[in-house]
């Protein structure tokens, strides 16, 4: 830390309890009483020195009083500060420094020590230190700027808080290895002001590695709340990066919210990073203020601080019982970047007092709707402008994919609370897009486990929390799951068997038109590469049969499926659903409103029976080759 000194004869004050006397042969004339100390001075040296107390000497002499005694209440920094000054005043050594320096000035200007009364008097050693060295350095500009918390009406009088400041936000917004000297103070190495390492003060020439943009965090978050607000509010006008300026926000978020590094892992925030302990927290109104004004501090736009601190934010915001617009601005926030949010991040506790739910479902509600309108604002596609080949492959939707995705799985976590009420499942399981979701699986399995945990739900409620799926776009593992599923309606079952069974010829069919290519290209290699590619007229067989060993599968399947359709079309016309003299097939699916024309499935099943006389065929005509082969060689 710099210094200058001042001065150049010995100490001669001496400290007993609380009282200093100056030790040079003569005997005091005159007590300053400054708070609970005494110093028995000498008039002469002070008056010589300074107009205030030229004043109060002389006022005190006038009233005739053996012992003259003045009084200093008002002088900032106190007995400390004042022991400094009337050291100055004798011509005892003392040091300048950034610690006392600011105390020094301020105590000056309150007692008027002006060139008038001395040349080279105090208000110009101090400005001249101030100016030339202090405000040149940022480890001294910041102890200065600290030391005016406790001298802060005289220091904004002077203007040093103010210059302390844009010293600092010029520094801070500047490349570091341009004037090295902070950075090496920092906890570097020692160097030069060219940038050069220093070994015992000897220029080794080596250039020491470029320091980051976060170099200046932990230094700043040493400052009060309000000086480090003017301190972040000036450097965004200086050219200070938002980013930067949202890192260290969050650094000192960190360093005194406590619940903000409850549930952050270590590997997420490298060791420079984190905040350093500051024995006990602040109290929770101390905590709850400082969360407000870092939420009016930090930038509204998207990925400038992780979705992560934001959730820890806002789950301190509830905890402390921050104001609405906080809670609301944070919420904001995080529906601008949800989509890089995880399942734990959601998983947010009910802080309420009347414990609804486990969960704050309405929280993440409010979330999803700040993301779903900012999706549609930002031209988000929609079904009208997509078609249903491009849904998975187009980048516009990734972010809303996968927004659907985390929101299946949160309501998956959600669903065994039986305080769960099922509009507020609906409700937030209704409100992702239809477009949002390549396939129901996630929401299936959600709505499994919310009618498994609530058993006394009504038919009616269960056919109506059953229709947010579709079961057009359930795979075929979690057909398979639904159709054996006794808690889905009987409505749904049906549905869902129809869909499997329609996946299940679609699949046959492609397998067919594949074993048909692989038999075309068969024929070509026998014809065309017999007995010089052998190994790979195996494999290709070998493929052939697998995938007819897979198409007898697929058709036992369908089979099966076929009876179980059979037997409850049984049970529906013994119900007395059917109306008589129609078709019973056809009434089921109007019934259960399918979509789909009949004329897909006779179509496809038109393409298998011509796929399957074709087989025969070639069949027959393979056989009768071989037959002629064998009639030629005897």
């Amino acid at each position: 830390m710099a210094c200058m000194k001042l001065g150049s004869k010995v100490d001669a004050f001496q400290r007993h309890g609380q009282a200093w006397f100056c030790t040079t042969g003569l005997p005091s004339d005159i007590v300053v009483e400054v708070g609970e100390m005494s110093f028995h001075l000498h008039k002469f040296p002070l008056l010589s020195r300074s107009g205030v107390l030229e004043r109060l000497i002389a006022k005190a002499s006038e009233e005739g009083e053996e012992g003259c005694s003045i009084s200093l209440p008002d002088i900032p920094g106190g007995a400390k500060t004042f022991e400094l000054v009337a050291k100055f005043c004798y011509g005892v050594k003392l040091e300048l420094t950034a610690s006392n320096v600011v105390y020094l000035r301020c105590a000056a200007e309150h007692l008027e020590m002006t060139e008038e009364y001395g040349e080279g008097n105090l208000i110009m050693q101090t400005e001249v230190f101030l100016n030339q060295i202090v405000l040149k350095n940022w480890k001294d500009s910041l102890k200065a700027l600290q030391s005016c918390d406790d001298v802060l009406p005289r220091a904004e009088e002077l203007h040093i808080t103010k210059r302390c400041i844009e010293s600092l936000a010029v520094k801070a917004c500047t490349d570091p290895n341009l004037f090295g000297w902070p950075v090496m103070e920092h906890g570097g190495p020692m160097q030069s002001p060219g940038g050069s390492v220093l070994w015992n003060g000897i220029s080794t020439g080596a250039i020491p590695n470029n320091s980051s943009s976060d170099w200046w965090y932990e230094d700043v978050s040493t400052l009060s709340l309000p000086l480090y607000k003017r301190l972040v509010s000036v450097m965004e006008p200086r050219g200070v990066k938002q980013e930067i300026i949202a890192g260290s926000l969050t650094f000192y978020a960190k360093k005194y919210l406590p619940g903000l590094n409850r549930r952050q892992a270590a590997s997420e925030s490298s060791t420079r990073l984190e905040p350093v302990a500051m024995g006990a927290p602040p109290s929770e109104e101390d905590q709850k203020l400082l969360l407000e004004e870092i939420d009016r501090l930090l930038p509204m736009h998207k990925g400038i601080i992780s979705t992560k601190v934001l959730f820890g934010l806002l789950r301190t915001a509830m905890i402390l019982r921050a104001s609405p617009s906080t809670i609301s601005n944070l919420e904001r926030r995080i529906g601008m970047q949800l989509d890089q949010a995880t399942l734990e991040d959601l998983l947010m506790p009910n802080f309420s007092y009347s414990m609804e739910t486990l969960y704050n479902v309405d929280c993440v509600q409010r979330i999803l709707e700040h993301f779903l309108a900012m999706d549609q604002a930002t031209g988000g596609a929609s079904p009208c402008s997509i078609d249903d080949g491009q849904l998975m492959g187009s980048p516009s939707l990734t972010p809303i994919t996968m927004v659907a995705k985390l929101i299946d799985g949160y309501l998956a976590e959600v669903a065994p609370d039986v305080n769960l009420k099922l509009p507020k499942f609906q409700s937030l399981a209704a409100s992702i897009p239809d477009y949002a979701r390549p396939l129901d699986d996630g929401l299936y399995r959600s709505i499994d486990i919310y009618l498994k945990s609530h058993p006394w739900l009504s038919e009616s409620d269960r056919e109506q929390l059953c229709r947010l799926m579709d079961c057009q776009k359930l795979s075929l593992e979690a057909c398979t799951h639904a159709a054996q599923n006794e808690r889905l309606p009987l409505r749904i079952i049906v549905q869902v068997l129809f869909f499997e069974q329609l996946q299940l010829r679609t699949s046959i069919a492609g397998c067919f038109l594949v074993s048909d290519n692989l038999e075309g290209g068969s024929r070509q290699l026998r014809s065309g590469l017999a007995g010089s590619n052998e190994g790979g007229w195996t494999t290709a067989v070998r493929e052939n049969q697998v995938l007819k060993v897979g198409m007898d599968s697929m058709r036992l399947r369908v089979s099966e499926l076929e009876k179980e359709c059979s037997n409850m079309k049984q049970e529906i016309e013994k119900l007395g659903r059917v109306k008589a003299g129609s078709s019973t097939w056809g009434n089921v699916s109007k019934k259960f409103g399918f979509k789909l024309k009949s004329q897909m499935c006779s179509a496809q099943e038109g393409s298998i029976s011509q796929q399957n006389n074709g087989s025969e065929k070639l069949e027959k005509a393979k056989g009768g080759n071989h037959k002629k082969k064998a009639s030629k060689e005897e």
